[in-house]
Order: C-alpha cells, then sequence, then structure tokens
C-alpha cells in the first residue's frame, strides 16, 4: 500500500516535471507568457513545487550557460527511484511478510 502510494506520488512529480520544463520552452520562446493570470498562477505553482527539487542539484551542476540541465538530472534520479530501489522496497516489502 505504502509502496503504491509511493509509485504514484513519483509518477505525478514525473509529470509535474514535464510539464514545467515545457512551459519554460514555451515561455522562453514567447510562446505563451506571463501576462496571463492562468499562465502565470500555474508557472508560479510549478515552480514552488520544483525548485526545492532543482537547488541542491544547480548548486553542484557546472553553469552550461542558458542550457538547464537540472530537470533531466531530476528526471535520471527518479527513473532510478522508480527501477532499482522500488523494486529493492517491494523485494525487502515481501520478505518481511509486509506486502
Amino acid at each position: 500500500m505504502f509502496l503504491d502510494i509511493l509509485a504514484i506520488l513519483l509518477n505525478i512529480l514525473w509529470w509535474i516535471i514535464i510539464v514545467q520544463a515545457v512551459m519554460s520552452w514555451l515561455l522562453a520562446f514567447n510562446v505563451i507568457n506571463t501576462h496571463n493570470e492562468f499562465v502565470r498562477q500555474l508557472w508560479l505553482v510549478l515552480e514552488r513545487i520544483t525548485e526545492p527539487l532543482y537547488r541542491p542539484i544547480r548548486r553542484i551542476m557546472p553553469d552550461f550557460g542558458g542550457i538547464d540541465l537540472t530537470p533531466m538530472v531530476v528526471l535520471i534520479l527518479l527513473i532510478i527511484i522508480r527501477g532499482p530501489v522500488m523494486t529493492y522496497l517491494v523485494q525487502l516489502g515481501i520478505n518481511s511478510g509486509l506486502a
């Protein structure tokens, strides 16, 4: 049950990061702009969700100029968490009789 909830939350986080990355491209190329109240509010919500995840990674990553690879790094970390780590937790739960 706990692992199912964790898997769902990781999946939701995955999509939040994808939406935020696509929205940042749309903002950068001026396809959408923050003069629209809905766009501004959506951008602020996505920033508040993703920034705590990005901040520690941005501290250790080198500067690539105008390219921000932080979302890609976080997505790779999510793949690692959803793959081997979740598999290990499932096996640990089965072995201890929690699953």
